[in-house]
């Protein structure tokens, strides 16, 4: 054959395969439109159910997104997609949102719908939260197929002004139901919350109180600060493990207003930028802070800032903060019994907003002298954990080292050893000490939360002064410490 021939066969060849090529195409289009009405065969769904958090009655929710395939060979025609109540729920299938119009959509073979649902809920008429539900059906050769909606409805009270600021010279905060603030709250005279109240905080949003502060909430209905988010911010991740969502708690004393007091007491303070920030422009005449029992955890920035105030902080935990957990400055403090971990970003599974890269040399507790005088700093810690991601999780980072007044006893911590008269009086953790806890990370696919309380192999129990625990008896969740106790807010209990 010649090179002539040869190049002319491989081009009809050429062009035979095509046309094989284009009529399998044509038949596999027109086997794609051709519309089936065998009753066997259905959709098929991302998800056969839509579940909501709660959704605050005055806002509405997010919108969800799911997926409507048709897994055969032939066409379906959908003959009618309906909401059987229709009073709570509003979806848009692939673009089309009026309701009375889904009707006769033909999907071909293997195609799919995009399908979006959201939730508005009007006023109820009770306070507590209530259960919402409806149905989607899909009709398809008259047989049909449901996809379930439920969402939690919730009256809030609004706090918010078109200035972007509220300001009140008394506020008091109840249980009823809970707030919604959007925008800066400014109490310039006494703020009171009851227990039980929770305060869902808008993107963005703080509190500035120029007064006393009293918080006091119980076991059973502790007071609750946290993002207004309750939805998902991924498939596998709630809202309630991001940090970030608001900008935090400012407790400010002015130098020519009287000297305020501030009573925190099982309180829950979560996933802001800052927890608590206390602030006295007179290093002289410094506020007292009482917090106990409380829970300051994920913050995208600090834990707790005290400076210029005098505290007592006791049975509380201060967790996961891409800075400083505990940061001290000007003032005397008293930690009793406190759990005190930085395990933020570790490892790489903490969601943080504002992508805040925690850096190596953040320790959990950072001690500082503002001055060069003495003990202008008082700060002791006693039977409390100190630890967390990186390997010294104390700093004293005073002028004049020799000048500081406090003590170390009956700690477990992971930190260098901070003066040689503390090694005896505490226990000192390796560089790794992953089990001092039940879980310091997201798990995303068990969906389990951090959770600092004790693992049965942690080094921290009974390392507890036993002396100084019989003052706090028992531990932030109401069990009754050991006659060897643990260190830490938590005393452990088998799980």
């Amino acid at each position: 054959m010649t090179h002539t021939a040869s190049f002319i066969w491989s081009v009809l060849r050429n062009i035979m395969l095509c046309c094989i090529l284009l009529i399998l195409l044509l038949l596999q289009s027109c086997q794609q439109d051709i519309i089936s009405d065998n009753p066997t065969l259905q959709l098929r769904f991302s998800h056969d159910s839509l579940l909501f958090d709660t959704v605050f009655t005055q806002m509405g929710s997010s919108t969800k997104r799911m997926m409507v395939y048709n897994p055969h060979k032939n066409a379906l025609l959908i003959d009618r997609v309906e909401m059987k109540h229709g009073k709570s729920f509003y979806m848009n299938l692939d673009g089309e949102n009026q309701m009375e119009n889904m009707r006769d959509i033909t999907l071909r073979g293997g195609d799919s719908l995009f399908l979006f649902v959201r939730a508005e809920i009007d006023p109820l008429q009770s306070n507590n939260p209530v259960l919402v539900d409806d149905t989607i059906v899909f009709y398809v050769n008259n047989k049909p197929q449901y996809i379930y909606l439920q969402a939690y409805g919730q009256n809030v009270n609004i706090i918010r002004s078109n200035d972007k600021f509220v300001q009140y010279n008394y506020l008091r905060l109840t249980n009823d139901k809970p707030y919604l603030i959007y925008d800066t709250l400014v109490v310039a005279g006494n703020l009171f919350i009851e227990k039980g109240t929770t305060v869902y905080m808008h993107t963005g949003a703080m509190i500035y109180v120029y007064g006393n502060m009293t918080a006091n909430g119980s076991l059973d209905e502790p007071i609750i600060i946290r993002g207004a988010r309750t939805d998902m911010l991924f498939d596998s991740v709630p809202y309630r493990v991001a940090s970030g969502q608001w900008n935090g708690l400012y407790l400010i004393h002015l130098s020519d207003w009287s000297k305020p007091k501030y009573e925190l007491n099982y309180i829950d303070i979560l996933s802001g930028s800052i927890g608590v920030y206390a602030l006295s422009e007179d290093a002289t005449s410094c506020p007292h802070m009482s917090l106990t029992n409380a829970r300051i955890h994920n913050h995208s920035v600090y834990g707790l800032v005290l400076q210029n105030v005098d505290a007592t902080v006791v049975n509380t935990e201060i967790s996961n903060c891409a800075s400083y957990c505990v940061y001290l400055a000007g003032g005397k403090h008293d930690f009793v019994h406190n759990t005190i971990a930085s395990y933020f970003g570790y490892p790489y599974t903490t969601i943080n907003i504002h992508n805040n890269i925690l850096r190596e040399d953040v320790a959990a507790v950072y001690i500082n002298n503002l001055s060069k005088t003495k003990a202008s700093t008082n700060a002791s810690f006693y039977n409390c954990i100190i630890t967390g991601a990186r390997k010294n999780n104390v700093v004293l980072a005073t002028p004049l080292p020799d000048y500081y007044e406090g003590s170390f006893t009956g700690n477990y911590m992971l930190a260098d050893t901070i003066r040689a008269e503390f090694a005896k009086q505490n226990t000192y953790a390796s560089d790794s000490d992953t089990v001092v806890f039940r879980n310091i990370y997201y798990l995303y696919k068990e969906y389990k939360y951090y959770d600092f309380q004790l693992d049965s192999l942690s080094p921290a129990r009974g390392v507890a002064d036993s002396v100084i625990a019989l003052s706090f008896p028992y531990d932030r969740l109401g069990v009754r410490r050991k006659s060897r106790p643990d260190a830490g807010c938590y005393e452990y209990v088998i799980n």
